[in-house]
């Protein structure tokens, strides 16, 4: 198999795949997660809703050094820092900034990592899909959970 496509096909657009990778998906990092002050926003209330479809969240916030907690679940400062593996991680951050996380996620290596809504990044997506980890960009985590995986 030519390399050059395999690493593509980590690369997820088509409905199929993600509905696929969402079925096989438990336990999710919310990079930039917001806290409960932060109720409005995307960054708070995509995590919540994914709680309450029995997910297991772990908040990784950017800023709030203050916090401990976020939907009851211990805050950790580096996906590196979670003990245990990681289906998912979930990431609020501007397309410029998810760079700087990039070795962040290459050393807790998810099976993989899910770029919200309006956030895309192609050398890093290219960097993760290399590594084996599947990407999704420029998708709403919410919005495709609800859709394709109603019962």
């Amino acid at each position: 198999m030519n390399t050059e496509m395999s690493w593509q096909e980590n690369l997820l657009t088509q409905s199929e795949q993600i509905s696929a990778l969402l079925k096989q998906t438990q336990r999710i990092a919310v990079l930039g997660i917001k806290t409960e002050a932060q109720f409005d926003q995307p960054a708070f209330y995509v995590p919540e809703y994914l709680v309450s479809v029995g997910l297991e969240v772990i908040p990784v916030p950017i800023y709030y050094p203050e916090v401990t907690q976020i939907l009851g679940q211990k805050v950790y400062r580096k996906l590196a820092d979670i003990p245990g593996p990681v289906d998912m991680v979930d990431v609020f951050r501007k397309s410029q900034d998810v760079s700087k996380h990039l070795e962040d996620l290459l050393l807790k290596k998810p099976k993989s990592v899910w770029l919200q809504l309006g956030i895309r990044n192609d050398a890093v997506a290219e960097t993760l899909a290399k590594a084996g980890i599947k990407v999704v960009q420029d998708r709403c985590l919410m919005v495709d959970h609800r859709r394709m995986l109603r019962t």
